[in-house]
This record gives structure tokens, sequence and C-alpha cells, in this order.
């Protein structure tokens, strides 16, 4: 299957050699150099993953990320200088899949994105994973890879929809917080544990005060999802 990436920088030395070395990976990439082309140049070209530069001109990376359309079955590793735990919740919280920072080793960044483009190819599911997850009025369908609550389709990022099918499908199942980074980003993350937390958190509020009870925090644990309708804890 055909991986598309988008590399978005202001810095052309940068952009070059990444494409340069992301081509002769085998991926057809696509450039930008500032955010507005960004977002012209995403809904064009449909990539898997954008490696996104956060301090552009007109609009910098995190307004990118807010802007993006159709985010389904598209991976975001965040390019910045910043190494700051507030910027790394912030593009979290925004959505992005990945944060690496600058000056970066290039091999790291191509096991990154293969890794991120792989799970966005197995976004599209097999035979096996065309199933519906049904919990009350949330309809969750790998499939298609969409979530519905009360009838109304509700967007989420690729690795909130991950997360999401992953407590959903095991229902009450524990899952620490170190195995859910495995199962769903597949890699030691930057962001550490606390990327879980952000998502739950996240996600509970896309779901709905009705249905918050769907993603239980086990204290001292980590988390699982119910299908019961029961009221468990939540921090």
């Amino acid at each position: 299957m055909e991986k598309r990436v988008l590399v978005v920088d202001d810095e052309q030395s940068i952009v070059g050699a990444l494409a340069y070395a992301l081509r002769r990976e085998g991926y057809t990439v696509e450039t930008a150099n500032d955010g507005e082309a960004a977002l012209s140049k995403a809904a064009l070209f449909r990539p898997h993953v954008i490696l996104l530069d956060v301090m552009m001109p007109k609009l910098n990376g995190y307004e990118v990320c807010r802007k993006l359309e159709n985010r389904q079955g598209t991976g975001i590793i965040l390019l910045t200088v910043k190494n700051d735990i507030v910027d790394k919740v912030l593009g979290l919280e925004l959505g992005a899949d990945d944060y690496v920072t600058k000056p970066f080793d290039v091999r790291e960044l191509l096991a990154r994105v293969k890794a991120l483009a792989r799970r966005m190819e197995h976004a599209g599911g097999t035979e096996a994973d065309r199933e519906e997850l049904v919990a009350g009025e949330v309809r969750l369908s790998k499939t298609e890879r969409t979530l519905t609550v009360r009838g109304r389709p509700v967007e989420l990022t690729p690795k909130e929809f991950d997360l999401l099918a992953c407590l959903l499908g095991h229902p009450e199942r524990v899952f620490s917080r170190e195995q859910l980074l495995d199962l769903v980003w597949g890699m030691d993350y930057a962001g550490g544990t606390r990327t879980v937390d952000i998502h739950i958190q996240r996600l509970r509020k896309k779901l709905g005060e009705a249905n918050q009870h769907l993603l239980q925090t086990v204290y001292g644990v980590g988390y699982k999802g119910t299908g019961t309708g029961g009221g468990g804890e939540r921090p």
C-alpha cells in the first residue's frame, strides 16, 4: 500500500533532508513551508502521516492541528525546538500522535514515521475487524473507524479511536497506562503515561456526561472499559 507523508517546516533545509530520506524509504512525499499551505496540501494529498513543525509563519503547528479536517487515518508527528512538558501536553490535547524535539536523529524519526504509518494503514481494518462495538447509545465501527453517540457522529483522532476501541473491545479488563501506551502507541512516547490520561479525558468529554461511565479509572492501576452502564470512578 502506498504510504503518503506530508512534511511541513519553514526551514527548507529540513524539508529537503526529510523529503529525501523519506523518498529513499519508498514513501510518497509532499512538502509545505507554512501552516496555510499545510492545510491545503493535507486536504488534497490525504497523507497517512504529517511531520509538522510547530513554529511556522501564517499558522503555527498547533493551529494547523486545530484546523485540520477529516483527520481519520492521518497521524501527526510534531517537530519543535521546544522541550517543555506544557508544549507536549498542548500538542497531545490538539490531537498529535507523537512529538519529536529538534535537533533529532533522522533514523529515529524515520522509525517513528514507519510505526505511525503502519498503524494508519491498519486503521482500515481486515475482515476480522469488520465489527461494531455497541455500548448503550455509543456505537463504534471498527470497519469505518467512526463513532456515533445518540446517532450523531463524533470526530475522533486516530489515537482516540484506537484507545476507545481497545477499552470497549475488552470490557472489564483492566489495562495499566504502560500497557495502553504499548498497545495503542506501539513505542516509547515522549509524553509518557500522562499521554493516556489526556486522551482518556478527551474521550470522556466527547462521549458526553451520560456515557463517561464507559471509561472507568481503576485507581493505582489504570483504566478499563465497560458497557454495563454503571457509574465508575472518574478522576
